[in-house]
């Protein structure tokens, strides 16, 4: 006797949820606003419908179209990378750091993610008229000394000067070069693959926090600063540890969420979390609950994310714990074959939810 079982009602629109999803996850980007708006720069999806509906369209080329934090160039025999950032961080000094560290420490870390060994540096300045010299000349020397703590040198650069409302303060724009030196030349995103792991270096959502709480706009106290730093010494011990790394991403704007669904959009592969698992400081913690923030999508400025193949996770998580700045590293999650593009979060109690990109960010200039 032959039994007929339906699949029960709950299983049939989650898949429904998924589905449609996925399919507005393959239409080609447009961007449906008629002006640019603070979502636009928040690393969420507004920022993503931005970069491919109208930089990557107008400017498509093979090192373009990887959309890594750096791009890979071979000069005359020379493997090379290329980045540049833009910093408008408020307020300019905060705990832990400035926006000159920050300026130094973001495009050194955006090299070094690319597997490259950072080597020089481009710095323009936009002042605005009225800005104090002593703010500028220490916004200048910390840039010296993070400069000289990540061993790469300031070379040129650049000033503007704009009039008194047309600016916050101080704005800085970098470039960074570095040299590819391992065979970590390929590492990318696209090529996580199912049962990978997924380790983050260390608790997240410092740096975010810290400049919420330095704004002065919330009445909450908590003894947290930024985590900026520069992670090349990371890295390169990372790196020479094992093989098995297929992508590094430093957890900026958007925070981890933003890099798990990177993962997942660019393999074509499904990503599950572990909540447990997660580094987050109480502090952090208590912090985002009051502000009904996810500390997944709270930006890091010193910590990196990597996909290392499942073999090489153990080797890897220690070669990390090894080093000053990856002593809390965790496996947080791994990749899985199902359901492709979409980031899955096993919660305390037990369910799991999705994770999604945001629109656009509860935390805007921070970085």
């Amino acid at each position: 006797m032959t039994v007929n079982r339906e699949r029960p009602v709950t299983v049939d629109r989650e898949q429904q949820v998924l589905d449609r999803i996925d399919r507005a996850r393959r239409r080609r980007p447009k961007v449906l606003e008629e002006r640019i708006t603070m979502s636009h720069g928040a690393g969420g999806k507004a920022t993503q419908t931005l970069i491919e509906a109208v930089f990557l369209d107008a400017f498509r080329n093979p090192q373009l179209e990887q959309l890594e934090d750096a791009a890979r160039l071979n000069v005359g025999g020379t493997r090379l990378a290329l980045t540049t950032d833009s910093y408008v961080v408020s307020p300019l000094f905060f705990p832990g750091g400035s926006i000159g560290d920050l300026a130094v420490n973001g495009t050194v870390n955006d090299l070094s993610v690319s597997g490259a060994i950072p080597l020089y540096l481009s710095a323009g300045f936009i002042l605005e008229e009225g800005f104090p010299v002593a703010d500028l000349v220490r916004v200048t020397a910390d840039m010296r000394e993070a400069a000289a703590a990540a061993g790469v040198r300031i070379v040129t650069g650049d000033t503007k000067v704009v009039q008194r409302g047309k600016a916050d303060g101080c704005y800085i724009n970098t470039a960074g070069v570095g040299l590819i030196t391992h065979d970590a030349a390929e590492l990318g995103v696209a090529n996580a693959r199912p049962t990978d792991a997924i380790i983050v270096s260390g608790p997240i959502g410092d740096h975010g926090i810290t400049i919420m709480l330095a704004r002065g706009e919330l009445d909450i106290e908590a003894d947290v600063q930024s985590d900026t730093a520069p992670l090349n010494g990371l890295v390169a011990s990372l790196l020479a540890a094992t093989d098995g790394v297929r992508a590094l991403r430093d957890a900026t704007r958007g925070g981890v969420a933003t890099i798990l669904n990177e993962i997942a959009k660019s393999a074509g592969v499904g990503v599950l979390a572990n909540e447990d698992d997660i580094p987050v400081r109480t502090e952090v913690r208590g912090a985002c609950e009051l502000l009904g923030i996810d500390p997944m999508y709270v930006a890091c400025e010193g910590r990196l994310v990597a996909v290392v193949a499942a073999e090489a996770a153990d080797k890897a998580l220690a070669a990390m714990r090894a080093h000053p700045l990856g002593e809390q590293a965790a496996i947080i999650g791994h990749v899985t074959p199902e359901p492709p593009g979409l980031v899955q979060m096993k919660t305390g109690f037990g369910g799991t939810r999705i994770v999604d990109l945001l629109v656009g960010d509860p935390l805007p200039r921070i970085c």
